[in-house]
């Protein structure tokens, strides 16, 4: 609460600095003179051709930014030109890679597909009915680039800020961008920034997102609150420079273990059931929460640099340094005994009646590299780096053979090289890593090679190869159901992924995205020991354990984007293609998976503002989607229940005033003309019902 006070105040106190809620209007809107990127995931927009005008004379006055000349005793506020005013472009965002985009106020397509929780296109997932509760996968990227396994509670960290998710920025002036939507009764999403710079080359930044919702069904509330605090800078000579943050964050939820009499209630079409809390579910006393805290530096110092111009210098030779704590706990509560009519407890016997399982994790890492740049050879680095972990529980559990231990607690080296190079339209850079000391790392590598097309686009071909002990979650867990006590550390092995893909994007030909991915000891939760009769009513959800895949799994993905465009009309086009050659039914997607969308645009007005409207159509193919497991926070594979291909609409009216966008949208409309309803997220987890929602991202340049 104190951190949503503080960022509040300070947005707060925002709104009072600007002196105008854009930049001048003598600019011309969206002046960015590079690829525009959107503010969060720094991907490619459609940025729309700003209508020509008759440049207006005006007045020039102390609000004007611009029009603060030399006969003014008014100081200069920091980094504005005698010349003029500063472009959108002028505002800046740098990624953890040290990547650099322009912020973007445009509207387009995209920003209609990211406009959700996750502020993520989730074209490869789908979420269940509340926001904030778990995203079930419709396609995969099977990736390992983290030194030690991840904590596990998959569907607890969809809105988890990790490293890669934190921006830093660089701004001329103080930059706030506000973001809101509506939620699914009593509750709001909100996600507030604002940055500021204390000198030419020192920037701050905060940011918190917060949000509760109520949901639809009974005992489906979910909130969470995400603080998020930066710091970067560089010497005035330019020889340092470093990057910090700060991230505090918590995601919890009710659990209702999914609806109970699905076919009498749900399916049935009756219009009793239409308010949807009159519908039974699992249980009504169980909570999940996960915290995490982390604290991030890294800075980089040039002991050598090189000349390239009289203005200019590049490091020749740098030396750099990351530091990174973090903390997570994963909570489970159920109290009291909570069996159902007629049927056993769901996640099988317990230890004792109030439930309260907690998994804790800390993690170190400590890099020190050297890179060395010449015009020749190109950037060649080489880093050494520590890592420490210690994943316990503060239970003991007695398992069938004996005593279940309660942490596991160790230390990692690693030594890794890196490379980087460009030669006119062609590029080829790569990295890698080996486990020196440790038991849960073995080996990463990746490597891109890619060429500029002249006029056509960009064809980049790319490699992944890696090995880690899975999520250490599958490895040691205790809980107070007896189910759901393992120790696998001695038998479980490295995961192995070996992936290959290639990327073609074109503005004329559209985007392909192809990828083949060879796993080995793939690690995934399914019913096991399983009675032969389970109780009426009852799932195979108290019985999951993980597992790993005896043999080879194949996975290839095809997925392409093409937009066309008639006047002001666009049908945007998104198809993707999985395959899946195993043994066993362990990786389940559906064969494919389609989104269409047609819509129009144009300006109203007299061009004050510009509008997009119309209509998106997604659906996928019939396939056994994975089961949720509240417990563990976890999807499990289920061959039981097929689910898919039906039909997803949704129509909306988007809109752009000056640097705000509006967003209007009546989700999943299709369902007011079905009588008997089977759309799910997940078995027993309903998908959403009709709802017209309402937001808005609005950024402002003081």
């Amino acid at each position: 609460m104190k951190y949503i006070l503080f960022a509040g105040l300070l947005f707060v106190s925002q709104f009072f600095w600007a002196q105008q809620d854009s930049i001048p209007s003598v600019q011309q809107p969206d002046s960015v003179n590079l690829a525009v990127k959107d503010t969060v995931n720094g991907k490619p927009a459609q940025t729309p051709k700003p209508a020509k005008t008759k440049k207006a004379k005006t007045k020039k006055a102390k609000t004007d930014l611009g029009s603060i000349g030399k006969g003014e005793k008014k100081k200069r506020p920091f980094g504005i030109s005698p010349y003029g005013d500063f472009t959108i472009a002028a505002y800046k965002i740098i990624s953890h890679e040290r990547d650099t985009v322009a912020v973007d106020t445009t509207l387009t397509i995209d920003k209609e597909y990211r406009h959700n929780y996750l502020r993520k296109d989730d074209f490869e997932q789908l979420p269940f009915a509340n926001m904030g509760q778990p995203y079930n996968r419709l396609g995969a990227d099977f990736t390992i680039d983290r030194a030690i396994p991840e904590m596990g509670a998959h569907t607890k960290h969809a809105n988890y800020f990790e490293i890669d998710d934190v921006p830093y920025y660089n701004v001329p002036t103080p930059l706030t961008e506000l973001f809101f939507k509506t939620t699914f009764e009593q509750g709001q999403l909100v996600d507030a920034s604002l940055a500021a710079n204390t000198s030419e080359r020192t920037n701050l930044s905060l940011a918190y997102k917060g949000f509760r919702s109520l949901g639809k069904y009974r005992w489906s509330q979910a909130e969470s609150g995400n603080f998020r605090a930066t710091a970067n800078s560089s010497s005035k000579n330019g020889r340092y420079d470093f990057q910090a943050h700060i991230a505090m964050q918590t995601i919890e939820g009710e659990e209702n273990g999914g609806l109970s009499q699905k076919e009498a209630q749900f399916e049935s079409g009756d219009p009793d059931f239409d308010d949807r809390r009159r519908l039974n579910v699992m249980f009504n006393n169980a909570k999940n929460k996960l915290q995490g805290k982390r604290y991030y530096f890294q800075h980089g110092f040039d002991i050598i640099q090189r000349k390239i111009d009289s203005l200019h210098k590049v490091p020749a030779l740098e030396v750099h340094h990351t530091f990174n704590y973090e903390t997570k706990i994963y909570d489970y509560t159920q109290p009291g005994v909570d069996k159902l009519p007629g049927m056993q407890e769901y996640f099988g016997p317990r230890l004792k009646d109030d439930i309260a399982d907690r998994a804790r994790l800390k993690v170190m890492q400590n890099e020190l590299g050297l890179s060395f740049t010449n015009p020749i050879l190109g950037k060649i680095g080489v880093f050494a780096s520590y890592n420490w972990y210690n994943y316990y529980f503060n239970s003991i559990r007695i398992g069938p053979d004996g005593e279940v231990p309660n942490r596991l607690e160790g230390e990692d080296i690693l030594a890794g090289a890196s490379f980087e190079k460009k030669i006119g339209d062609f590029f080829v850079n790569g990295k890698g890593s080996i486990g020196v000391s440790g038991n849960m790392t073995g080996h990463t590598a990746q490597a891109s090679v890619g060429y500029d097309l002249p006029k056509i686009g960009r064809l980049t071909f790319k490699l992944h190869s890696a090995s880690q002990m899975p999520d250490f979650n599958t490895l040691l867990y205790h809980s107070d159901y007896s189910n759901f006590i393992w120790y696998n550390a001695n038998t479980f092995k490295k995961e192995e992924v070996n992936r290959f893909g290639l990327q073609f994007n074109s503005k004329k030909f559209g985007n392909l995205e192809a990828q083949y991915a060879i796993l080995d000891n793939h690690t995934y939760f399914i019913p096991t020991d399983v009675p032969d009769e389970i109780p009426e009513n009852s799932t195979e959800i108290a019985y999951i354990k993980p597992m790993q895949a005896s043999g080879t799994i194949n996975y290839a993905k095809l997925k392409y984007r093409k937009d066309f465009t008639w006047r002001g009309w666009t049908l945007a086009n998104t198809i993707m293609y999985n395959q899946v050659d195993q043994d066993q039914e362990v990786l389940n997607l559906p064969q494919y998976v389609t989104r269409n969308s047609l819509f129009y645009s144009s300006h109203v007005f007299k061009k004050a503002m510009y509008l997009q409207t119309g209509v998106t159509f997604k659906y996928f193919g019939e396939y056994y989607m994975d089961g949720y497991n509240p417990l563990m926070a976890e999807f499990y594979i289920q061959t039981q229940e097929k689910i898919g291909n039906y039909p997803l609409l949704d129509f909306f009216i988007n809109a752009k005033v000056r640097q705000t966008r509006i967003f209007l949208k009546a989700e999943h409309f299709n369902t007011l003309f079905t009588t008997q309803p089977k759309y799910y997220a997940a078995p027993n987890y309903p998908y959403r019902d009709f709802v017209i929602r309402f937001g808005i991202v609005w950024n402002l340049f003081s």
